[in-house]
């Protein structure tokens, strides 16, 4: 992402806000398209009309031969989708087919937007997909257009000001990503309905844990034959880490979850609605599918600060000091696990909205003692034995570890 002069400010929620700089340069503005046709007044006169009749994005400013590419207005219609949701989830569902994903990405992908355009892009992504309510469960449109916007945004630099946006649009999908391994075929849809994702006989979905009933799920595996159209959210993320308010959100949507998650399992730290059927050929212990949710969870944390890393060296985030205490200054604080066994079944945008247990400390952004911590303090009041504890937090550092250290 480039620095387009914005600054970050946290309000007193610790929530950022965007800013454009007041400054002037010391150099004069560059002339723009119009100022140049004023002097051929019927032909700038034909010109805007043009321009207004399109409703496109236009540059706004021609640049001369150091000063860079020119900037370009983001519509007006584009940016009063942000206060219409329903007509941002209809523009940005790229359908069951993928036929409306050009359409999509038209929409989103634009390199140099003036003024506050990557901020305004980025709040119409989170119109379009957030559920209307922290207990309602995202529709099948909303979670379609969620598809529409990972795969539009593949191999983007987005534009300062649209990350935290796009942000805060993965973290209300926060249990869907974790389930991205590759584009795969057999995935049909690129979102399902709530009855695709009901638990069959032994309690076991492919769409995961604890699922929310009658909440649609993105099927972020999809994709079109033929083509190279993927939605990668591990892609996504590696974009969105260079932004330490996008970087918050993120990684306080993965801790909330994992406190969620934690919440619902057994005495024996097991998902007490898994039944498995084990034969002599196929064992199937009650733990595996626990292990491997667990592992996706330290995966996304892990490409997060492997990321922070590998960006403080190669010189993308030029003071990790300063981006710490950025991170900090968005993050709403930490997330502890309940201690009782909870049995509801809330949708993924009560996850995203979560309150925070507390204030973040100084720990904050040693995640492997954030994980140690909460998974502690929750096998403490929970009784786990011994035993298992030691089994999960294994389970949970090795795949941190080897993430951490492979993130490239």
């Amino acid at each position: 992402m480039r620095n387009g002069g914005e600054a970050r400010e946290a309000d007193a929620d610790g929530h950022g806000e965007l800013r454009q700089e007041t400054g002037q340069s010391a150099d004069p503005a560059p002339p723009t398209l119009l100022g140049r046709l004023k002097k051929h007044r019927l032909l700038a006169s034909a010109v805007t009309l043009a321009l207004v009749a399109t409703g496109v994005a236009v540059p706004l400013a021609l640049a001369g031969q150091d000063d860079g590419p020119p900037c370009r207005e983001i519509p007006a219609t584009t940016r009063a989708l942000a206060e219409n949701p329903a007509a941002a989830t209809r523009a940005l569902d790229p359908g069951d087919d993928l036929n409306r994903l050009d359409a999509v990405r038209r929409l989103l992908a634009h390199e140099h937007p003036c003024s506050d355009g990557g901020q305004a892009l980025g709040a119409v992504v989170d119109a379009a997909t957030r559920a209307t309510g922290p207990d309602t469960p995202h529709t099948l449109a909303q979670a379609r257009a969620a598809f529409g916007v990972v795969a539009a945004l593949n191999d983007v630099e987005l534009p300062d000001g649209m990350a935290p946006g796009v942000a805060r649009m993965l973290a209300q999908y926060v249990v869907d990503q974790h389930w991205y391994l590759g584009s795969d075929d057999e995935a049909v849809l690129p979102a399902v309905p709530a009855e695709s994702t009901r638990p069959n006989e032994k309690g076991w979905t492919t769409y995961g844990r604890f699922l929310a009933p009658g909440e649609a799920h993105t099927d972020f595996e999809h994709t079109r034959s033929y083509t190279r159209d993927k939605a990668d959210p591990r892609d996504l993320i590696a974009e969105l880490a260079k932004d330490p308010q996008a970087f918050a959100i993120l990684y306080a949507a993965e801790r909330a979850w994992f406190a969620y998650y934690l919440e619902r399992l057994d005495g024996q730290g097991t998902d007490p609605a898994y039944q498995p059927k084990p034969t002599k050929y196929y064992p199937s212990p009650r733990t595996t599918w626990i292990h491997y949710d667990l592992e996706h969870m330290a995966d996304r944390i892990g490409v997060l600060m492997g990321y922070r890393s590998l960006y403080a060296r190669d010189g993308t985030i030029p003071d990790v000091t300063a981006f710490d205490a950025a991170v900090r200054r968005h993050t709403p604080g930490v997330y502890l696990a309940d201690e009782r066994q909870l049995t509801g079944r809330p949708p993924m945008a009560s996850i995203a909205a979560r309150k925070p247990s507390g204030r973040a400390d100084e720990n904050l952004m040693d995640a492997r003692h954030e994980l140690d911590t909460v998974l502690d303090a929750w096998a403490a009041a929970r009784r786990i034995p011994e035993a298992r504890a030691a089994s999960l937090r294994q389970v949970i550092d090795n795949r941190y570890v080897w993430v951490l250290q492979t993130t490239r």
